[in-house]
């Protein structure tokens, strides 16, 4: 099977739009960043949007996805899969494993590209929040996302790329924590600045807001990954 990203790779592009994490639901097909869909691919396989075909097609790929660079972790390959984001945006990967339940492998597979996405969009405000949420949380979380001190915008990129590494070539269930601390320190620090704002800008307070529960959600929802994964439950 030719997963969708890498037929991407190596067709002309079609350019769709995207948009940030706030605004974005789990099931959002609308994105920013010019991006390539192998169109004929996904017409055939989505045009009848048969929920139980979408589902098995998510599923497969995430499987497929994983067994084949796990099993040959070769650097170039795990660089583009990490990168592919960054250069072409996620619709690729969105169209197959956007609609997936929160504890599947293709719905924690879908979690961690957005959450990167929102770290390469913005590292300067990554950044802001990551040190605002070390500052605020008292717990072990900074630890065990394993982001320096400080944590500037290229140091956030890195952590995030580092984490996203971890899927292919590490352990997976590390990966999926780390992923998930990670996200507990955003939204941790997302909120506490949503609460400085709202005196004075309670719209910018309500998109923080909404980027901290979305990232508390995500937290809970990998670690709970995490777990099946450990169990050999995660599907």
């Amino acid at each position: 099977m030719c997963l969708p990203w890498v037929a991407a790779m190596q067709r002309e592009p079609v350019l769709v739009s995207a948009g940030s994490l706030d605004g974005m639901s789990d099931s959002s097909r609308e994105f920013h960043k010019p991006v390539r869909r192998p169109a004929e691919l996904f017409d055939r396989l989505f045009s009848a949007e048969d929920p139980a075909e979408v589902s098995r097609v998510a599923h497969t790929t995430a499987h497929a996805l994983l067994a084949r660079v796990r099993a040959d972790p070769d650097g170039v390959i795990v660089d583009r899969l990490v990168a592919f984001t960054d250069e072409h945006g996620i619709d690729d990967i969105a169209e197959l494993w956007s609609r997936s339940p929160a504890k599947t492998l293709p719905g924690a597979l879908w979690r961690l590209y957005l959450v990167q996405l929102m770290i390469h969009d913005d590292p300067r405000t990554a950044a802001l929040l990551y040190e605002r949420g070390r500052a605020e949380l008292a717990s072990v979380d900074d630890v065990v996302a394993g982001a320096p001190s400080p944590a500037g915008p290229e140091e956030l990129v890195a952590l995030v790329d580092t984490i996203l590494r971890g899927l292919f070539e590490g352990d997976f269930a590390v990966a999926l924590d780390r992923a998930a601390a990670f996200c507990r320190v955003q939204a941790a620090g997302a909120t506490h600045v949503a609460d400085d704002y709202e005196p004075t800008e309670p719209e910018r307070a309500s998109a923080f807001t909404t980027r901290a529960l979305r990232l508390s959600d995500y937290a809970a929802d990998l670690s709970a990954c995490a777990a099946l994964w450990r169990r050999d439950a995660l599907t």
